[in-house]
């Protein structure tokens, strides 16, 4: 892992957002949430692109998953070193992104080499070149969790303002993550509900019996083989469709 070149440290500023502009770059945002609302994976990437885009000071950005509050997952990245960091916290086991994803806060660190709440965390954060952080938490869901995480390679990045704004952007990315989750887990239902169907119609055919019948004798391969009621019913209509061929 290579520290950062200094030439980057110019080039991502920006300037004061007016809340006009704020304004303005939410709702373009929010459109592309909208139109990305089919697909959880996209929406994330949109949501770290835009993060960095509209964040004053932000140059990398990843949303970090904490999954049975212990296992780390980098769901989505802008710029290698994002993803460097998130995997320093995984096996360390600690850091700003998975206290901010689990304890539900805003955390923000100045000066990489002077903060002491996570030492070994900061020091090789530092040696990558990140200087300063601010860390969002997205969603809990159970004990799972989410954070939204900025990375810049200057100390004292991130002002009062590009808090202010994060925790906007942040609150606009959790609501668009949910309701592309919501819809993942209906259209899974339902393809689920087609298969045990087909899968159900076809036993009822092949051994004579009922629906109820059928359901249970599906149910009872599902318990005996450990597997799936849905994966079950995938494997039967495919196996079906394969002799078919």
């Amino acid at each position: 892992m290579t520290a950062i070149s200094e030439q980057t440290l110019d080039s991502t500023a920006h300037p004061r957002v007016t809340d006009f502009e704020l304004s303005r770059r939410l709702a373009e945002v929010a459109a592309r949430l909208r139109r990305q609302h089919s697909d959880p994976d996209r929406v994330l990437a949109t949501i770290t692109e835009a993060a960095v885009a509209n964040i004053p000071s932000a140059e990398f950005a990843s949303i970090t998953t904490v999954l049975q509050g212990k296992f780390v997952h980098s769901a989505a990245l802008v710029g290698e070193v994002a993803g460097h960091c998130d995997k320093i916290q995984e096996q360390l086991g600690e850091g700003p992104c998975l206290e901010s994803a689990i304890e539900q806060t805003t955390i923000r660190i100045d000066d990489m080499d002077s903060d002491s709440r996570w030492p070994q965390f900061t020091v090789a954060a530092s040696a990558l070149g990140v200087k300063s952080m601010i860390c969002f938490q997205l969603y809990v869901e159970g004990f799972n969790f989410g954070a939204l995480n900025l990375h810049s390679t200057r100390t004292n990045a991130f002002s009062a303002e590009a808090e202010s704004i994060g925790s906007l952007f942040a609150a606009h990315a959790a609501i668009a993550f949910s309701t592309a989750r919501e819809e993942q887990q209906i259209r899974a239902a339902l393809t689920s509900r087609d298969l045990i169907g087909q899968a159900k119609g076809m036993l009822m055919e092949r051994y004579n019996l009922n629906s109820q019948a059928a359901f249970a004798l599906l149910a009872k391969l599902s318990q005996d083989t450990n597997v799936k009621l849905a994966d079950l019913a995938a494997q039967l209509v495919a196996d079906a469709a394969e002799s078919s061929d």
